[in-house]
C-alpha cells in the first residue's frame, strides 16, 4: 500500500507522480480514490426504519413493481427492507423536489399531490399518480436532467442514497451468511474453511419452481446442487413418497462430486419452492474438484501464534525497538523484541493517524488489517494483531530477516536470476496468489519490493495495502498498482478482477529473468509505460538468453484480453502450474517447504538485520487524533 514499505520511495496518489530516474529506484504504487462504503461501517451497520400501515407498504410495493429499474434489482426480501427504510415527507405547492442540473442524493415515490416536470424552463409533463422518480440517485450522485415541482400540496415517500447503499450491502452480507450456514451442513463441504464457503455462496443462483414441478427426475443425469431457501419439496422413489424437505435442507449434492444418475425425483410442494442452485461445472471452474477445495484449509498454528495466544495481554510496552527496517509515506516498519521472551521478534508497522485522516485513507487501513490478518499461508507474511494510540495505528507482523526480493535480485550478476532460481521464486509467489484468490482476494501490487525473504530461504508476499476482496464474478474499477505492472484493463478503466494478478505475474517472471520489466520506458509520468502496456507483449523484445518456455508462459500471462489470459479459463490457476515452464517443480514438496531454496540468508540470530539499510531515527511527533474512525481496529 502507500503506507510503510520496506526501503521504499514516496507514494503516488491520483495525479501525483514518482520519478524513476534509475533502475536502482524502488517503485511506488498508485491508487485512485474509490467510492465505497467503508468496511468498518458494514459489520455492525444499523439502518433506520419507519413504521407503515399495510396500505402504505402496498402503495410503495406497487410503485416498485411498476418501475423496470427497481423491480430488476430488488428481490422480495430486499424490497421489504427497501420499503421499511423509506420515510414520508410532506410537500407544499410550488416546492421544487428535484432541480435540473443539480446532483441527486434521494429517490422519491409520489404518494399524493400533483407534480410538474420541467426541462429547460418548459413544462413537458404533469403527473398525479403513484410513481418512482429520481431512482439513479440511489446508485450515485447523478446529475438531474429535469426539474420536478409540486403544483399542489402533497406527500411522498423518500429514500436517501447512503441508506440504500448500506441497506444493499447489509442485505448482501446477510444473504451470503445464510447460504454459507446452509453449506456447513453439507457433508461434502462441511470441512472447508468458512471463508471458502462464503466464496461458494456467491455462485448460487435463485430459482423458483411452481407446485408439482419436478426439479430433478429419477434416473436422469444430475449436474446441479440445490438448497431450499423457502417452501418444501417432496422426495419420491419409484413413484412413492419417501421424504419431505424444507428450508435449509439440500439435494443433488452428489452432483458436485461427479455426474451420475439421480436416485429419486424431487418435486416442489405447494404453493411453490425457492431454491438456490449451483452446477458442478460452475463449481469446478472456480474452485476445482470438491476434494481439492476442501483440502484448502487454514495452516496449523505456528509457534509464534502459540506464544501470542499464551500472552493475550501483550501491549507495546512489552517490546523494545531494535532497528528501523523500512520507511513509508506515513510511518515506518521497525524490528521489535519482547523484553522478557527474547524469541518473540516481530516487525512493527506504524502509521500516523493524522496523515491517514488527512488523505481519507481510513478505509484502506481497515481493508489492509482485515485482509492481511485473515491470511494463514506459508507463502504470505502473517499479521498477528493491531494496536492504536492517539497518534499511531500499529500492525504486529511476521518479520523476514532476509530482506526483500528486490534487494536480492539487484545483488545478482546482471541484476537477474538464472532460470531455475526464478522458477523457484515464481512458484512460491504463485502459491501465495493461489491462496489469496481462493479467499476471493486480489493482491493488486505484485513486485519484488513487496516480497520478503524468510530465514529458511522461502519467500512470502507482504504489504496488503492494495489488496481487495471481491466476489469471484465482481469487477472493481479503482486505478491501483505499480505503473510497470498494471494490466491494460486497469488503464482502460474497463473494470477488472483477479486476472490483473496473472498479468502482473507474467511481468514478474520477466523481471526476474531479465532484470527489468517488459514495459519499462523510464518515463517519469508513466504515460509512455501505459502506452507500452496497451500496445502489448507481442511488441516486447526478449533477450536471447530467455528460453522459449519462459517466453511462452510470459506471453500467455500477459495476454491483452483477461478472458484469454492463462489462469482465467476452466482450470484456473492450475493451468499456470501445469505450464511446461514449471515442469520441474514438485508442488507438494514446495507447499510443505521440502524443496531446497536457491539461497538462504546467513543470520547469526533472530535479530540480525544485516540485510536491511540503516535509517535515521524518527524525530517527527505527529499531532494527536482523538476522532473515533479507528474504533474497530
Amino acid at each position: 500500500m502507500l503506507f510503510c514499505r520496506v526501503r521504499r520511495g514516496p507514494s503516488v496518489l491520483d495525479e501525483d507522480r514518482f520519478e524513476e530516474d534509475s533502475d536502482n529506484k524502488r517503485r511506488s504504487g498508485i491508487i485512485s480514490k474509490s467510492i465505497e462504503v467503508p468496511p468498518y461501517e458494514i459489520e455492525n451497520v444499523v439502518v433506520k426504519t419507519y413504521p407503515k400501515s399495510k396500505g402504505d407498504e402496498d402503495q410503495i410495493r406497487s410503485a416498485i413493481e411498476q418501475n423496470d429499474f427497481l423491480s430488476n434489482i430488488l428481490t422480495e426480501k430486499r424490497a421489504q427492507k427497501f420499503i421499511d427504510c423509506m420515510y414520508n415527507q410532506t410537500v407544499e405547492a410550488g416546492e421544487i423536489i428535484i432541480q435540473e442540473g443539480g446532483f441527486g442524493t434521494h429517490l422519491y415515490i409520489s404518494c399524493t399531490g400533483t407534480y410538474e416536470i420541467i426541462i429547460e424552463d418548459e413544462t413537458v409533463g404533469v403527473f398525479d399518480d403513484v410513481r418512482v422518480f429520481g431512482e439513479l440517485a440511489i446508485l450515485y450522485s447523478a446529475k438531474r436532467h429535469a426539474t420536478v415541482k409540486a403544483i399542489e400540496n402533497g406527500s411522498m415517500w423518500v429514500l436517501d442514497c447512503h441508506t440504500f447503499k448500506r441497506l444493499i450491502i447489509k442485505s448482501a452480507l446477510e444473504e451470503q451468511e445464510e447460504i454459507a450456514s446452509f453449506l456447513q451442513n453439507v457433508p461434502e463441504l462441511s470441512k472447508a474453511p468458512i471463508e471458502k464457503l462464503y466464496q461458494v455462496a456467491n455462485l448460487f443462483k435463485p430459482e423458483f419452481y411452481k407446485s408439482g414441478t419436478a426439479i430433478v427426475k429419477q434416473c436422469e443425469v444430475g449436474d446441479k446442487f440445490y438448497i431450499i431457501r423457502a417452501g418444501t419439496v417432496t422426495v419420491e422413489k419409484d413413484n412413492e413418497k419417501v421424504a419431505e424437505l424444507s428450508k435449509g435442507r439440500y439435494f443433488g449434492e452428489v452432483s458436485l462430486l461427479k455426474d451420475e444418475f439421480v436416485p429419486a425425483t424431487v418435486k416442489a410442494g405447494a404453493p411453490g419452492v425457492e431454491c438456490l442452485s449451483l452446477t458442478r461445472k460452475e463449481f469446478i471452474e472456480h474452485f476445482g474438484e470438491v476434494d481439492e477445495f476442501v483440502r484448502l484449509k487454514s495452516e496449523p498454528i505456528t509457534a509464534v501464534e502459540k506464544m501470542i495466544s499464551e500472552y493475550p495481554n501483550l501491549n507495546l510496552d512489552d517490546f523494545k525497538i531494535l532497528q528501523t527496517l523500512g520507511l513509508g509515506a506515513y510511518g515506518r516498519v521497525q524490528l521489535i523484541q519482547h523484553n522478557r521472551h527474547k524469541n518473540m521478534v516481530f516487525a512493527l508497522k506504524y502509521i500516523k493517524k493524522v496523515e491517514i485522516k488527512k488523505k481519507t485513507h481510513q478505509t484502506q487501513v481497515y481493508n489492509e488489517k482485515k485482509l492481511h490478518s485473515m491470511c494463514n499461508s506459508p507463502f504470505i507474511t502473517r499479521m498477528y494483531r493491531s494496536f492504536k494510540t492517539s497518534r499511531y495505528i500499529y500492525f504486529l507482523l511476521e518479520v523476514g530477516l532476509g530482506g526483500d526480493l528486490w534487494s536480492l535480485l539487484h545483488s545478482q550478476t546482471g541484476k537477474r536470476f538464472e532460470e531455475l532460481k526464478a522458477k523457484f521464486y515464481a512458484a512460491c509467489v504463485l502459491e501465495g496468489l493461489s491462496y489469496l484468490h481462493a479467499l476471493g482476494i486480489i493482491y493488486r501490487d505484485l513486485k519484488p519490493e513487496n516480497i520478503i525473504i524468510h530465514h529458511n530461504g522461502y519467500i512470502k508476499l507482504a504489504d496488503f495495502g492494495f489488496a481487495k476482496r471481491t466476489d469471484s464474478k465482481e469487477k472493481t474499477f479503482t486505478f491501483v498498482g505499480t505503473a510497470e505492472y498494471v494490466a491494460p484493463e486497469i488503464i482502460l478503466s474497463k473494470g477488472y478482477n483477479r486476472a490483473v494478478d496473472y498479468w502482473a505475474f507474467g511481468v514478474f517472471i520477466y523481471e526476474l529473468l531479465v532484470g527489468r520489466t517488459p514495459f519499462k520506458t523510464g518515463d517519469p509520468g508513466h504515460l509512455n509505460t501505459y502506452k507500452s502496456i496497451l500496445k502489448g507483449i507481442e511488441y516486447v523484445t526478449f533477450p536471447e538468453f530467455v528460453s522459449g518456455t519462459s517466453k511462452s508462459i510470459i506471453k500467455k500471462l500477459c495476454t491483452q484480453s483477461p478472458a484469454d489470459r492463462l489462469g482465467c479459463q476452466k482450470y484456473g490457476i492450475q493451468a499456470i502450474k501445469k505450464h511446461v515452464w514449471f515442469g520441474g517443480i514438485d508442488w507438494n514438496k514446495l507447499i510443505n517447504q521440502e524443496l531446497e531454496p536457491p539461497y538462504r540468508p546467513e543470520l547469526n540470530d533472530n535479530v540480525d538485520t544485516r540485510y536491511f539499510e540503516k535509517f535515521p531515527d524518527d524525530n517527527d511527533v505527529p499531532p494527536e487524533d482523538f476522532s473515533d474512525w479507528d474504533k474497530d481496529l
